[in-house]
């Protein structure tokens, strides 16, 4: 049984069994970046997800002292490397599976500033893209066949 608008499928009534999930957050890397590369695209590929999609956002967390940090995804983040043919291909088959989707290209590591981001993908039509890395939440049928072809991350 779904729990409504969360993506969480209910086990069972025992609030110790463990939470499954019926979406997948997977991002997926150009296997040619350099590793401050991989973890800078990571970073700005999955801050997308939370602002456009708030059910992916777990509650705050706090420790016993009473200190307050922030919300985090509720889920585990999957991420996998590929080809750049992997990235062209997988990013054809999110935009037709209309998952929520976001994108960073080689061009975004030349701007200094979010405007400037906007405008080097704006001025590039949808199959010249130098994809390095996208991410994706949705259904895990439709993250698992828009990643095929990818491997896990090392």
């Amino acid at each position: 049984m779904e729990t409504p608008n969360t993506g969480l499928t209910a086990t069972s009534a025992d609030a110790s069994a463990p939470v499954r999930f019926d979406t997948k957050i997977a991002v997926l890397l150009r296997e040619d970046l350099e590793t401050w590369q991989r973890l800078n695209v990571t970073a700005f590929l999955v801050s997308g997800l939370g602002t456009e999609i708030p059910d992916v956002i777990g509650e705050p967390y706090a420790d016993a002292d009473g200190n307050d940090y922030l919300r985090m995804f509720r889920q585990p983040v999957l991420v996998f490397e590929g080809t750049k043919e992997t990235l062209t291909a997988a990013h054809g088959r999110a935009l037709s599976r209309g998952v929520a989707l976001s994108v960073f290209t080689s061009d975004l590591f030349a701007t200094g500033n979010d405007r400037d981001n906007r405008a080097a993908v704006r001025a590039v039509g949808r199959d010249q893209l130098d994809l390095v890395g996208l991410a994706v939440y949705g259904p895990k049928n439709a993250v698992d066949k828009i990643v095929k072809g990818a491997r896990m991350h090392p």
